[in-house]
């Protein structure tokens, strides 16, 4: 990676058990990339055994300068309760 024009963004998780901060970041070709990206590791962390309610959690996407860029809530792919 490091290829001309990539973006690097960083994927921070944040919830009621507290927040995990991505250090390294990952480059992308753009926006679209990057949403996707989202969409795929919040689906992995949601599948795994994890806190009960993460419904209450959301990943964050920044730029190298700290800006947000979007923000994702775990609960927009979790579905509806029963």
């Amino acid at each position: 990676m490091g290829g001309k024009g990539w973006l690097r963004f960083y994927f921070h998780c944040s919830g009621t058990e507290g927040v995990l901060l991505d250090r390294r970041g990952s480059e992308v070709d753009d926006l679209v990339e990057a949403r996707e990206g989202a969409i795929g590791m919040v689906r992995t962390i949601i599948s795994r055994p994890g806190p009960e309610k993460w419904r209450r959690w959301g990943l964050h996407v920044s730029d190298g300068d700290g800006e947000e860029i979007f923000a994702l809530p775990f609960s927009s792919l979790i579905g509806e309760l029963h």
